[in-house]
């Protein structure tokens, strides 16, 4: 079943919600979906940024609700 979204009448927030649901039901029903071969590649950068302290780690939660914030 296709379900067709007003895209046009969603806010930018409405939209980011929309897109987060549907990862976490991926997620949920699909737990055995394969990583893309980059993905290994873009995780060992991101691993030695880390590493080297040119990056930070933040709480997801506290990403999700700045980038919110900042859509308003």
């Amino acid at each position: 079943m296709l379900s067709t979204l007003p895209l046009e009448k969603m806010t930018l927030e409405e939209k980011f919600i929309t897109i987060e649901t549907v990862w976490d039901d991926i997620l949920r029903n699909s737990p055995s979906f394969p990583s893309p071969a980059w993905h290994g590649d873009v995780l060992k950068e991101r691993d030695a940024l880390l590493e080297s302290g040119r990056e930070k780690l933040i709480d997801w939660e506290l990403a999700k609700e700045s980038l919110r914030n900042s859509l308003k």
